[in-house]
């Protein structure tokens, strides 16, 4: 792992942008500022592990992520060679419809034959591990690891770096011409705004009380290849949204994680592990569990909630400082579209910088404002779900939520049994189209007309599978 210490520079320094955090966000923030900068600096305050090995700061990696294809494409033009990397490292390129069996609000969905769009399925470990070597080895891209930035200098009206404590205590202040936040969800930002004098920030929480359950298993001699298999919630059921999946990953394990919200919460004894996914909507991640060999205890989380930070309406924004990642919106992980929507704004910040320098007058608050763009569509993904279950708080759902929400009923019942209504439809959820793409003519007419088959009577697993994984499942 390359460091600093930020006292032994390799020759003169002419432009350095700084990152504060390490993780996904924080290095693919990295890889977008190296080309507009001589050097770019990342500050975290973890110990960032050799491989893909876990890490104090990052709990949450020890539960299924899910990386949608829009953002896999972000991150693949980002740091050209990435995919190719992650699958070498042992991560499974898993196609949608075809690979996944899910019980959607509205039925089963159908696992066409042709692939629309896709998953990268792989631990959080090794997915970061990946990128992270693969940023530091191109040079140009330094850690100041075990170092925990106190706050920005500078002034109201433009950013002029960090002042940071080191492990031993020690405090200092390293300067820099351009500095983006991407701590993730526990992010300073706006107390660090407030220091500076900065107005704050309008925010929007939405808390559904979620709990997150999760244990590794042993997958089946064989079963390479196996679908998704996930049991999602009704948000308008008005009972707790409980659910499960299971998501294979590298060296033949599968990830199992189990989610529920206020008063219908999984617990963390292993005991109760198996019996969870039986009481939901259909019991086939329950049954499938049965045959299966534990290879770790049940880690618990509960820090869910969904948190959205207007920067962009900010309207006297600091120069030389942005904010992204989790530090800017974070989600329900429910939904799997925290990572991609990091690498999306990573992807917009290369953008901006690339085209008029980290110097130029007005370039972060432009930046801020077109990440939004990207994180609108996740948030209201999220927030149209979300609002209508119990117990929810933070806001409870509008006439404008109820009729969108009977619209994309209608759009999901449609696509669990015509081919069309599954592209367009998880051109959206993939993050790889806008909102506005479920009201084009196409998929209104759709819409209209209604499933072209019946529903499933049951999840659509085939004789190979069952075999795979017991014949009382199903």
């Amino acid at each position: 792992m390359k460091s600093t210490d930020d006292t032994a520079p390799a020759g003169p320094v002419r432009r350095r942008a700084l990152v504060i955090g390490g993780g996904l966000a924080g290095m693919l923030a990295a890889a977008a500022l190296r080309g507009a900068v001589d050097e770019v600096l990342v500050v975290e305050s973890d110990e960032l592990p050799d491989g893909p090995l876990p890490r104090k700061g990052l709990p949450q990696a020890r539960h299924a992520h899910m990386f949608w294809s829009g953002g896999v494409r972000a991150a693949e033009a980002l740091l050209p060679g990435i995919t190719d990397r992650w699958l070498a490292a042992g991560a499974n390129r898993i196609p949608i419809p075809s690979g996944m069996v899910a019980l959607s609000s509205q039925g089963w969905f159908r696992r066409w034959g042709r692939e629309t769009h896709f998953v990268l399925g792989c631990s959080r470990d090794l997915l970061d591990s990946v990128v992270r070597d693969h940023v530091l080895a191109a040079g140009g891209v330094a850690v100041l690891r075990r170092t925990r930035v106190e706050g920005l200098t500078g002034s109201a009206s433009r950013v002029t770096g960090v002042r940071v404590r080191e492990a031993d205590g020690r405090e200092r202040t390293v300067e820099a011409d351009f500095v983006v936040d991407a701590s993730g969800r526990a992010s300073r930002a706006p107390r660090h705004l407030e220091e500076l004098g900065v107005r704050p920030a309008p925010e929007r929480s939405l808390d559904l009380g979620l709990v997150y359950a999760t244990r590794v298993f042993r997958a089946p001699e064989g079963a390479a290849g196996f679908p998704i298999v996930s049991v999602q919630s009704d948000p308008r059921s008005g009972s707790p949204g409980q659910s499960a999946s299971i998501l294979p990953v590298e060296g033949g394990r599968w990830i199992v994680t189990q989610t529920g919200t206020r008063a219908g919460e999984p617990s963390g004894d292993a005991g109760d592990f198996a019996a969870f996914p039986r009481g939901l909507r259909h019991p086939v991640v329950g049954e499938i569990l049965s045959g299966l060999e534990p290879l770790t205890g049940v880690s618990l989380s509960r820090s869910t909630r969904n948190v959205r930070r207007y920067f962009e309406r900010v309207r006297e924004w600091p120069e030389r400082f942005v904010v992204l990642g989790d530090a800017l919106a974070a989600f329900n992980p429910l939904y799997g579209h925290g990572m991609s929507v990091a690498a999306q704004t990573a992807a917009v910040l290369r953008s901006e910088a690339g085209a008029h320098g980290v110097e130029a007058p007005g370039l972060a608050r432009r930046v801020q404002r077109a990440m939004a763009k990207p994180v609108d569509a996740a948030w209201e993904l999220a927030m149209g779900q979300d609002v209508f279950y119990p117990e929810v708080r933070g806001g409870g759902p509008s006439l404008r939520d109820r009729v969108l929400a009977r619209y994309v009923d209608r759009l999901v019942r449609t696509s669990c049994g015509r081919f069309s209504m599954v592209e367009d439809l998880s051109d959206v959820t993939s993050l790889q189209a806008p909102l506005t793409t479920l009201v084009r003519p196409r998929v209104l007419l759709g819409a209209v007309r209604g499933p072209q088959y019946p529903p499933l009577n049951g999840p659509p697993l085939t004789a190979r599978e069952l075999a795979l994984v017991g014949s009382t499942v199903g």
